[in-house]
């Protein structure tokens, strides 16, 4: 008999749940009113990775430590710090694009809503539900928190701007370590939008990815500020004229300071050709 699945929680719950049988290496636990955030082991709240700066050289080590493991050198502080938020804003911007793309729902989390860990296991959130927006004919609009707006393109802006709302004091934390400012951390933050949705939307099978990039296209033409650049998909051809997807990040992740021969199938510093026998490599394996 089959195990009755628990009760949602909010409106976001099921979109969670549908990502994380996508992809199980990302965990999404919504907390109930009153329940505190996690604080054992690796968790650490989003507000203090923005504000305490003993809390940021403690995430921060864990980057430091798997670079002189995995790599057998020390990377720069910058660097290490570029690393970092990598790796949080990555999944972090999926709490908001996963309910978008999935249900056309947006969820707000400011930073004191959001706790993270990365330490155990697969990544994993803990959130602190609250207001959300959502289209008019949406069932989730008759729920507590909800906000109707009219149309498709304000439920794009809501999403920049709830993105944009929990991203900012972390960048203001984290700039100053990885030496960038403005439109470079904006850079960064556009590409993790859309290569973690682009990524999450390929487990879920070749039409969703699709989908995705015409959504991500619309999400981001490249005029919606502090954002950077537009989500530049595109399609090589490989040595068999099969067709290689891409695309051209709007930031470098730093990842070539450390082996300047192994860089992405979508970094800047790679040329086509190099990027279609990345690619190629990546489709036979």
């Amino acid at each position: 008999m089959p195990i009755p699945l628990p009760a949602p929680r909010s409106a976001v719950t099921a979109a969670y749940a549908r990502m994380t049988k996508a992809f199980p290496g990302l965990t999404v636990t919504e907390l109930d009113t009153g329940e505190q955030p996690p604080r054992t082991g690796g968790w650490v709240t989003a507000a203090a990775l923005a504000e305490d700066d003993e809390a940021l050289d403690t995430f921060l080590a864990w980057d430091d430590e798997q670079v002189q493991r995995d790599n057998n050198q020390k990377a720069r502080p910058d660097v290490i710090a570029s690393f970092g938020l990598h790796r949080y804003a990555w999944p972090a911007c999926l709490l908001f694009t996963a309910p978008w793309f999935l249900h056309r729902r947006v969820p707000r989390y400011p930073v004191t809503h959001v706790s993270y860990d990365r330490t155990e296991g697969p990544m994993a959130f803990a959130v602190r539900p609250g207001p959300f927006a959502c289209l008019p004919d949406d069932p989730a609009a008759a729920l507590p928190g909800a906000r109707t707006v009219p149309d498709e393109e304000a439920l794009r802006a809501e999403l920049r701007d709830a993105i944009a709302e929990h991203m900012e004091p972390v960048l203001t934390a984290f700039g100053p370590r990885m030496r960038r400012r403005g439109r470079a951390l904006w850079g960064m933050v556009t590409d993790e939008i859309v290569e973690g949705l682009w990524f999450v939307a390929e487990q879920l099978g070749e039409h969703e990815k699709r989908r995705a990039e015409r959504e991500l296209d619309r999400l981001l033409p490249g005029t919606t500020k502090p954002y950077v650049g537009t989500p530049a998909f595109r399609v090589l051809t490989g040595p068999n004229n099969e067709p290689l997807p891409t695309r051209d990040r709007a930031s470098c992740c730093m990842y070539y300071t450390l082996d300047p021969d192994d860089t992405c199938a979508t970094c800047p510093r790679t040329c086509d050709a190099d990027r279609i026998t990345k690619l190629t490599a990546a489709a036979a394996s």
